[in-house]
């Protein structure tokens, strides 16, 4: 248990590093400069009268954030700074900085995103049941840190939320990710007991992925509902 605990803090740390490092490129790769065409498309299948607010773990500066927080306040965990002050600068919104839990909270009216680190948010900064909006944390992440990621990700969840999970499928011998390539059979083992709906697919052979070009026989982006 030991080694298997060593190896899950460096592949962390690898991460953490690789995660900072896309923040000093002028625009990362995964960055879309407009609200992601399956979040809309899908909201009215995964909003339920009870969610509280969204949560947006690894959530960059994305302009979904601004989509979401007209439909319910949102919490965005951000481990880089540059992220967190671009999104409010960029999108006139006021904001105020302070200190909370080991965190650097920027909070704007009905946003506010979490500096830090993921792995070390507690259930109790959640407000209630979450609609939790993955667009590209699950595939920036190597396979035995998504593990992690779900395992600590369903053990914050209060009853009653709902994920929204975008997640991308092409040949694994065709390409090394990140994006990672995350099949179905993947999806259904870090949800078992959960109750999963896939409510889209859009086939992006040929386009690409947000910034990047993919030079892969097939790529597919798949949206699902995943009730825990």
């Amino acid at each position: 248990m030991a080694k298997v605990a060593f190896w899950a803090l460096e592949s962390l740390k690898v991460d953490t590093e690789f995660w900072l490092e896309c923040w000093q490129q002028p625009v990362p790769g995964f960055h879309l400069d407009a609200v992601h065409p399956l979040l809309p498309a899908c909201w009215a299948r995964v909003s339920q009268p009870q969610h509280q607010q969204v949560l947006v773990p690894l959530c960059g500066k994305s302009i979904d954030m601004y989509w979401l927080q007209q439909q319910l306040p949102v919490l965005g965990i951000e481990l880089a700074k540059r992220p967190c002050h671009e999104f409010f600068i960029e999108n006139c919104l006021a904001v105020n900085t302070d200190l909370v839990d080991g965190f650097i909270a920027h909070r704007g009216e009905t946003v506010c995103i979490l500096q830090g680190d993921f792995f070390q948010l507690s259930a109790e900064q959640l407000q209630g049941p979450c609609l939790v909006y993955d667009r590209a944390a699950l595939i920036a992440l190597p396979k035995t840190m998504r593990q992690h990621y779900v395992r600590h990700l369903r053990q914050l969840l209060p009853a009653g939320s709902t994920i929204l999970l975008l997640s991308l499928e092409y040949p694994p011998a065709e390409k090394q990710g990140p994006p990672f390539t995350v099949s179905a059979a993947e999806i259904r083992q870090l949800f078992a007991g959960c109750q999963l709906e896939l409510l889209a697919i859009r086939n992006l052979t040929g386009q690409g992925f947000a910034r990047r070009t993919f030079a892969t026989s097939f790529l597919l982006e798949k949206a699902w509902r995943i009730q825990c």
